[in-house]
């Protein structure tokens, strides 16, 4: 009985101190000295598009009452506010402004009863330690206005949290005290995210954007664009594909799924193909993209083991194939970028690529371009950007869509005789003795080959591993090959630079040499082969795999030797040549129908 009364008298206590701290914290965030209203004039809500920026990551939370929860099923079907604070968070233009702001939502949101309906606020702890469910409830009392759907979250543990931050690209830093210990303090920039109901983040606010206003048109606008009211008559906001040649699903690819109102419009798929083939995009006004993603070389370059970058600069890396990479989940091989639009400025302003100094030199450049003059205006409503060059260039990168192959025809349609009997073994091959589909997947309607994952085979632990070896092959052009001695290509050049994967990136050392599995769609059409270019046909790569890769701590455990025979490596080749698609002929004419820009007409 003792022991129950203690404890009945230590919960008061404890509901008490968390009512008397947050009410102080509520009223630190009402004050919010940080906050100002907007200087100019709003934006008439529906007289602009929010165009989705990425997918919404998922992850396990908690309620205020403790209630185990996915994110997803809480963003669906609603226009949703996520913030990011910490309760303890003592600066007031970080987390205290952050809840000004969606208490002064929640209030103006009870005068738009119909649009009240659809908005949800959700705050996400960052601090679950101190960041209890208890804890939340109690601060929730202190700060929720009116009637507005705001739910207050938490996780588990730190590891959680911390794979939803970083997925949301939400910098976070534990600070330490001059002791080295935790101090409670947690430095992080103030990001507040607008989510539409199909999960996908719409607008993204920091401390000098974060105004009720502002948020309340993009709200009302985000409305506006999915109401079925406001849509043209026999259209619906349900995915479609997408693609310049065809416009229905290929036999062995998934739908592409793309809103309605997000599919780029001909005019900006026209557009970023012209970007996408004007070497004026370079620095020097010699290298386009298309000089590295061939049409005709499978979109890559077939003649170089890895690109070749303004004034002959070394690349490290194969150029790796632009079919379906509208399927891609992360870009680049070691998976450090997560939408086209991103990636497109990668090879831009990479000093051994493109070699442009800055966002604002393209644009500028492509301003004082006169056959550019008009159309980002007709394709965008306005002149040329980091967005909207982005976007015009994903939106052609997005039409090299190809499947329909020999294999799709014999396995997803049926047909018997699509394939050879010895192609059908390498399948059997495929999926069985030699466990290729462990990573490069095959699914019971569609495949894209990928597992979308990060594997260390050996290859990036090889080129780290070995010294340049007494005679190297020089290629000096296609066909004509001469040795060279190792000793005397040092003396006139450099080591060839390392290269540690998704370890550069992440800078764990779990992930050195790991990169991302590629698609096999169209492999037969794509060598060399590997991240940097390494094997050179098809036969070379299954050797490699037979052989077990290239054992060392880290590895990947799926790969091991494998027990093949010539007759083994001869099906799985076959196979591996029945993964073109129907339509890779029709893709490379309309590249090399491409307008390319005279690179000696450059902005004055």
């Amino acid at each position: 009985m003792k022991a129950v009364i203690t404890t009945t008298i230590r919960t008061i206590i404890i509901d008490g101190l968390l009512l008397l701290l947050f009410s102080g914290a509520g009223k630190a965030a009402e004050l919010a000295p940080g906050y100002t209203s907007v200087q100019h004039a709003v934006p008439v809500a529906g007289s602009y598009s929010l165009p989705a920026l990425f997918p919404a990551a998922d992850g396990k939370v908690l309620d205020s009452h403790g209630q185990h929860l996915q994110l997803h099923p809480l963003l669906a079907g609603h226009l949703t506010v996520l913030a990011f604070i910490y309760t303890s968070c003592n600066d007031v233009n970080g987390c205290p402004l952050a809840v000004h702001v969606l208490q002064r939502i929640a209030e103006e949101l009870q005068a738009i009863p119909a649009l009240q309906s659809q908005v949800r606020l959700l705050t996400l702890s960052f601090d679950p330690v101190h960041d209890t469910p208890q804890v939340l409830e109690a601060y929730s009392t202190s700060v929720r206005k009116g009637e507005v759907d705001w739910r207050f979250l938490t996780t588990e543990s730190p590891a959680i949290s911390q794979d939803i931050t970083h997925a949301y690209h939400q910098s976070v830093d534990m600070q330490s005290n001059e002791n080295g210990r935790i101090s409670g303090q947690i430095a992080h920039a103030l990001r507040i995210f607008l989510i539409d109901g199909q999960h996908q983040v719409r607008q993204i606010y920091n401390s000098s954007t974060l105004k009720a206003e502002l948020v309340l048109a993009d709200l009302q606008t985000l409305s506006m664009q999915q109401s079925p009211q406001s849509l043209p008559a026999n259209t619906t906001d349900q995915p479609v594909n997408l693609s310049l040649a065809y416009r229905h699903t290929m036999t062995g690819l998934p739908p592409l799924a793309i809103p309605r109102r997000q599919i780029p419009s001909e005019r900006q798929i026209a557009l970023g193909r012209k970007l996408f083939y004007d070497r004026r995009l370079s620095q020097n006004n010699t290298l386009s993209c298309g000089m590295c993603h061939i049409p005709d070389q499978g979109f890559t370059s077939q003649e170089q083991k890895t690109s070749v970058g303004i004034e002959g600069r070394t690349v490290r890396r194969n150029a790796p194939t632009l079919y379906n990479i509208a399927y891609a989940r992360r870009l680049f091989v070691d998976s450090r970028e997560f939408s086209l639009e991103n990636q497109a400025w990668g090879p831009l302003l990479a000093r051994n690529e493109m070699g442009n100094p800055s966002p604002g030199f393209v644009i500028e450049r492509l301003r004082g371009l006169k056959d550019y003059s008009g159309l980002f205006e007709q394709a965008f409503g306005h002149g040329p950007d980091m967005q909207s060059i982005g976007q015009a260039l994903s939106a052609y990168e997005r039409t090299l869509v190809s499947g329909d192959s020999p294999f799709d025809r014999w396995y997803y349609r049926q047909e018997a005789d699509a394939i050879s009997p010895q192609a059908q073994n390498g399948f059997r091959l495929f999926t069985g003795k030699a466990g290729c589909s462990q990573c490069h997947n095959i699914g019971s309607q569609d495949a894209l080959f990928t597992d979308h994952r990060l594997h260390d085979t050996g290859i990036g632990y090889r080129s780290s591993m070995q010294t340049l070896p007494a005679s190297v092959p020089i290629h000096l052009a296609p066909g004509l090959e001469i040795q060279m001695a190792g000793s005397q290509i040092m003396a006139v050049g450099e080591a060839p630079p390392s290269d540690l994967g998704a370890y550069e990136v992440t800078l764990n050392p779990g992930d050195r040499w790991k990169f991302r599995t590629p698609t096999l769609r169209n492999i037969a059409l794509t060598a060399p082969y590997m991240h940097d270019g390494s094997l050179a046909s098809l036969r070379d790569v299954i050797m490699f795999y037979h052989q077990g890769g290239v054992p060392h701590e880290g590895q990947d455990i799926l790969i091991s030797p494998l027990q093949l025979d010539g007759t083994d490596i001869d099906a799985l080749v076959a196979f591996l040549q029945t993964l073109t698609g129907s339509n890779v002929g029709q893709l490379v004419r309309d590249g090399q129908r491409a307008p390319v820009g005279d690179p000696q007409t450059v902005a004055p």
